[in-house]
């Protein structure tokens, strides 16, 4: 599967912040959307980048160049 299975602008805030260990009830308050929202965000995430699990998700974005330790994060 491609690193660029084009994640959206706002899949990648997720993503950040889910590296950053937010819940999703934490995301959803952070991004002024539904929990219900976070979770899809979360849900797609895991498809787009094959991951089984949050651990996996987080370890696929850095092995692909997704995120970065030098890389700021998103301004919300």
């Amino acid at each position: 599967m491609e690193a660029t299975k084009t994640l959206t602008k706002r899949e990648i805030e997720v993503l950040e912040l889910i590296s950053l260990e937010y819940t999703s009830a934490e995301i959803a308050r952070e991004m002024y959307i539904s929990k219900h929202t976070a979770i899809s965000h979360r849900k797609n995430l895991l498809s787009k980048l094959d991951a089984k699990n949050t651990a996996g998700l987080v370890r696929r974005a850095f092995e692909r160049g997704i995120l970065s330790l030098q890389q700021p994060l998103s301004s919300y």
